[in-house]
């Protein structure tokens, strides 16, 4: 029994882990052709159908690459580092709820592990570049060191204060509170400062001062080269598609689907009214004529055709049209009631998320293709004067607002 848990365990894990890696490698073609669009260039477009295998392509060049390691560094930490980054920026997706029941693990602090695992990948980076014994990757990683720990207290607390509007750091539950109203309308400045303080987080341009090739070669990944660069190169992506459904979990509403539901029940109400008026228009309209019908024969004393017969064709119609008057509320409730198969409804849940955190994943790439790489000095000066004060003050409004509106959140679990 024991073995069968652990072997659906590593079942559940795999379906989860696979397509991500899987994903990381298309996101690496749609940013190079989106990036190529937006330059007015081709971009990949020769391995495969529309450059669709270039990624598997470039994964099995490094992998066959010859490995030269640096003589005077420390060899154990040099490659424990990458692993480390990797393994972490993968752990985040034991929290991520797929859809209604459909996570890894649906812990009640997974908002605060997401955090503390996020936090952890630092260290991969600070040992990866400090072991190679380079000054060109260490000042790399004791650049990302500095920036990921600055940016994670923006991070923290702007994540903070959905917190206090949730009443939670289960993620599900949060999901479940932005059924009324997504979060990113009553927090639209929080979602600007967490965007930006996510793009920092994963040392993405233009906030990529850890990786600058025009100050320190490739950073703290310069003497990493091979099989173990795609460590570092795969936890970068996974990153940014673990803050993007992050972002889409507590600001947009995640895998909800209900505004969607709603709108398509809104369709089909005013497709069956259409059908209704249409409907009613044209049986006034036969019974109107068959009345008149009726008063002309009885009017000239004609034996064209028997009047009772008419009379009850004209019942008959009159009878159908208040049938129609009776249930057309009926059809409009029948239509609220959209039943899904169970493995279907968790496919569309899937497609909502995976949707939304596209969209922020484009973003990301708009954002590398528009703006120039800042100094470091302003990087920092950016975080520390610009935005925390900001996000302090902010800390300090909602709560003065939820308490003095009296609109404190409770979460009752029932045990």
């Amino acid at each position: 029994m024991l073995y069968y848990k652990s072997l659906i365990s590593i079942l559940e894990i795999l379906i989860v882990i696979l397509p991500i890696l899987l994903t990381v490698a298309f996101i690496t073609i749609a940013e190079r052709k989106t990036m190529a669009s937006m330059q007015r260039r081709l971009g990949p477009n020769i391995v495969g159908y529309y450059g669709l295998l270039q990624p598997f392509a470039d994964a099995l060049k490094l992998l066959i690459k010859e490995y030269v390691s640096p003589t005077q560094a420390n060899i154990i930490i040099f490659f424990i580092g990458p692993f480390i980054t990797l393994i972490f920026s993968l752990y985040g997706y034991a929290m991520i709820p797929f859809g209604p029941g459909i996570a890894l693990n649906d812990f009640n602090l997974g908002l605060l592990y997401m955090l503390a695992v996020s936090s952890l990948a630092t260290y991969g980076i600070l040992l990866a570049g400090w072991s190679a014994n380079s000054k060109y990757a260490f000042l790399g990683s004791l650049r990302s060191t500095a920036q990921l720990i600055s940016y994670e207290l923006i991070l923290s607390s702007a994540l903070l204060l959905i917190v206090l509007a949730a009443g939670t750091l289960n993620l599900s539950i949060i999901i479940e509170m932005q059924k009324i109203i997504w979060f990113i309308i009553p927090f639209l400045p929080i979602f600007a400062i967490f965007f930006i303080a996510s793009v920092a987080e994963t040392n993405r341009a233009p906030f990529d001062l850890a990786e600058a090739e025009s100050e320190l070669v490739s950073g703290f990944m310069t003497e990493h080269a091979a099989g173990v660069f795609v460590f570092f190169f795969l936890a970068e992506y996974a990153s940014i598609i673990l803050m993007c459904i992050l972002i889409t979990i507590v600001l947009l509403g995640g895998y909800d689907i209900f505004l969607l539901i709603h709108i398509i029940k809104e369709i089909i109400n005013l497709f069956l009214l259409s059908i209704f008026f249409i409907i009613t228009l044209l049986i006034t309209f036969i019974q109107f004529n068959l009345m008149y019908i009726y008063y002309i024969i009885d009017m000239l004393n004609l034996n064209i055709i028997n009047l009772s017969f008419l009379n009850y064709i004209i019942e008959f119609v009159d009878n159908i049209n208040k049938s129609i008057y009776e249930n057309f509320y009926f059809l409009i409730d029948f239509s609220y009631i959209l039943t899904f198969n169970t493995f279907i409804l968790s496919l569309i849940y899937i497609f909502i998320l995976g949707f939304k955190s596209c969209i922020l994943i484009f973003t990301f790439i708009w954002v590398r293709a528009s703006y120039p790489r800042i100094r470091f000095d302003q990087l920092m000066s950016f975080c520390w004067t610009i935005l925390l004060p900001i996000i302090i003050s902010i800390i300090i409004l909602i709560p003065c607002i939820i308490y003095n509106k009296d609109i404190i959140p409770c979460i009752i679990s029932l045990l």
